[in-house]
């Protein structure tokens, strides 16, 4: 198992070790994964047994998504500008290209726009999360946009 499934896995309570409850003993103890990290374990193995996915493509998706895109990306864009007048000036002229100057760029986020706020008008920007949402700047939508389905027992 990988980084990045050990991070999950440890985040969800399937620690080992050192991480595991002290009881006074000199060895390791393994605690119950929780029901979580079960059924990712194993919904990922069933597919992989399947051949439906590569594990290295699914840990490059992971990676992706933890690492190279969200919102502190944006972040990275704004405190830019603040520090660095002619890059203000560059995104308030074309968000577009100068965003793509810091490495952001992908098929949601084609169409950057910037504005800017002043002493007399200020901007509220309201996105609705369609297919043109910037991913690479702002991250995945948030977890309340869209309600879970309900899902009933039997």
């Amino acid at each position: 198992m990988n980084t990045i499934r050990s991070d999950f896995l440890t985040a969800t309570g399937a620690t080992t070790g050192a991480d595991a409850q002290d009881d006074g003993h000199d060895h390791a103890h393994q605690t119950v994964p929780s029901d979580l990290a079960l059924r990712v374990r194993a919904l990922e193995s069933l597919l992989v047994e399947k051949g439906l996915v590569d594990r290295a493509a699914l840990d490059a998706l992971i990676d992706t998504y933890e690492h190279k895109v969200g919102p502190r990306n944006g972040a990275r864009v704004i405190a830019r500008a603040w520090v660095d007048p002619a890059y203000k000036q560059r995104l308030l002229t074309d968000a577009t290209a100068a965003i793509a100057e810091l490495g952001y760029r992908g098929v949601q986020g084609e169409h950057m726009v910037m504005v800017e706020n002043t002493p007399k008008l200020h901007n509220l920007v309201v996105c609705t999360l369609c297919s043109c949402y910037p991913w690479s700047v702002l991250g995945l939508p948030p977890v309340w946009y869209k309600p879970r389905p309900i899902v009933h027992a039997r």
